[in-house]
């Protein structure tokens, strides 16, 4: 991963290959931004007439390259874009540093040090441009034996440092936001590695045992139920999903506990390494992404990690619901009828809808352990997707406050989400003649009706969250701001931040 340095020097002095400055759109012509006062010197006070020159106009996400003036250790002066001039005594939002970081930090791939001279006035701010530039720097490593090596000539690999200019190392705040940030981006990029793998390296097996060796790794306790355990236990919706597969299905439990600890988070991912949709199989042009249906339970296994590494006082529980949905001569069919764990039944009308039979598994099993909240992760639904967009999650709860507070948390984190409701009126349209509930209601409104599928499986009194991340899981678009083109790692940071907040006391 991209080193991360903090430095007293000033951006004229320090040798990196690039020094990155914001700039941004002023009333008529782009203004330098603050952090950069040393290198606009270098330029005889005119680097902002020198880039408009270029074209540059501050635009948010804009990068504007030029070589440097006498003065500058670095050979390269790289601006990018922080959008309109703050309000008069306002400074940027952490958001717009992340985005800025982000870019420059993309735009450096290939360099082995990046001078960042944005405007850092406080270590809050110091810990939104570390995040954005780490963020922006990921690669994801091919070279696993079945694939091109991440090496080769079209891939120079991510910037190596980034060395945040005119902050302070030894102050306890400016460590403490470097150390967060690198810790908390660490895990983004395990949710984004397991992402990326492909469905035939990351069976429900394989995926289990990355949990297990960082489990080992990071002194959290693991519990994994294999095939034969989860008949045992009446684990019918995971088993269901799991059985027309050759790779059968897994629940790993994995937990992270503070001795000082007064709050209890149990967080559910949703973890189908493939889904082809079973025998309701997807049609062409739907399948080739498939293996990014797991994001939920990467999320969460990479924040169970990142609470570790960051001794967050607070206990946390991971419920990785893993299995590979396939059509075969032992696959679930439409029309048959699942015994869920605690009980349910569950008649399946479409085995495309799987997603939320393993996950009302895992509630089950995470409500016989009391928790503060649960809160389950998945990429559950195309309607969330037409509702939201690509770059939106949506937040569902049993409790009004708490999805309030879940919806602050994310754009806290910078994660785009949305409040949605689960109406009662759409509850009748998954009563089944022949089970407890069908798997499926009314389609108009078909984000909502699986919401409120889960909360059937959420024991009485218990808080609980629901995060659909359809849409930004998976960005099959180019890279934008700090999100790379594949895997995004998206509501990890939400997850951490909502952990953070639970371990202050503070849960909405």
């Amino acid at each position: 991963m991209t080193v991360l340095t903090l430095s007293t020097s000033s951006a004229a002095a320090l040798r990196a290959d690039a020094v990155v400055v914001g700039v941004a759109k002023g009333a008529k012509s782009p203004v330098v931004a603050a952090g950069a006062e040393a290198v606009d010197k270098a330029f005889g006070g005119k680097l902002a007439a020198v880039l408009e020159t270029l074209g540059a106009t501050g635009a948010e996400g804009e990068v504007t390259k030029l070589p440097s003036a006498s003065g500058l250790k670095a050979p390269v002066v790289l601006a990018v874009g922080l959008g309109e001039v703050p309000a008069k005594g306002d400074g940027y939002d952490a958001e717009t540093l992340r985005r800025a970081a982000g870019v420059a930090s993309r735009a450096l791939s290939g360099s082995k040090k990046g001078a960042f001279a944005l405007p850092i006035g406080s270590a809050a701010d110091a810990d939104a441009v570390a995040e954005g530039a780490l963020l922006g720097a990921y690669a994801y490593d091919k070279g696993n034996g079945n694939g091109k090596n991440a090496k080769d000539k079209k891939n120079n690999g991510p910037l190596a440092e980034v060395a945040l200019v005119g902050t302070k190392p030894r102050d306890k705040e400016y460590k403490a936001a470097a150390d967060r940030a690198t810790a908390l981006v660490a895990e983004v990029n395990r949710a984004r590695d397991l992402i990326n793998t492909p469905s035939n390296v990351l069976t429900p097996a394989a995926f289990a045992a990355e949990a297990v060796a960082a489990a080992k790794e990071h002194g959290l306790k693991t519990e994994v139920l294999d095939e034969k355990a989860l008949k045992k236990g009446g684990y019918g919706g995971i088993l269901g999903v799991g059985q027309g597969s050759d790779a059968p299905p897994r629940l790993v439990r994995i937990a992270y506990t503070h001795p000082k600890a007064e709050k209890t988070l149990a967080l559910i991912g949703k973890g189908i390494t493939y889904d082809s949709g079973g025998i309701s199989l997807k049609p062409a042009g739907h399948n080739e992404t498939m293996k990014c249906d797991m994001s939920g339970a990467a999320a969460v296994f990479a924040t169970v990690v990142a609470a570790a590494k960051l001794g967050l006082r607070v206990n946390l529980t991971g419920w990785l619901a893993l299995a590979e949905n396939m059509p075969s001569g032992s696959a679930t069919r439409p029309g048959d009828v699942l015994s869920m764990y605690g009980g349910k039944t569950v008649e399946v009308l479409n085995t495309d809808a799987e997603g939320r039979l393993v996950l009302a598994d895992a509630i089950t099993r995470a409500g016989e352990e009391k928790p503060d909240a649960i809160v389950d992760v998945a990429t559950l639904t195309g309607a969330m997707v037409l509702a939201l967009g690509n770059r939106t999650f949506g937040i569902m709860s049993n409790d009004e406050a708490f999805r309030t507070t879940l919806h602050e948390i994310a754009e806290e984190a910078g994660e785009q989400s949305w409040p949605m409701p689960l109406p009662s009126d759409l509850r009748k349209s998954i009563d089944s003649p022949v089970a407890d509930l069908a798997n499926m209601g009314e389609r108009m409104g078909g984000g909502l009706v699986a919401g409120i599928f889960l909360k059937e499986f959420v024991a009485d009194g218990i808080t609980w969250g629901h995060l659909d991340i359809a849409g930004p899981a998976f960005n099959e678009s180019g890279p934008f701001g700090y999100t790379p083109k594949g895997g995004t790692g998206s509501a990890v940071r939400t997850l951490v931040r909502l952990a953070e907040r639970a371990a202050d006391g503070d849960l909405g």
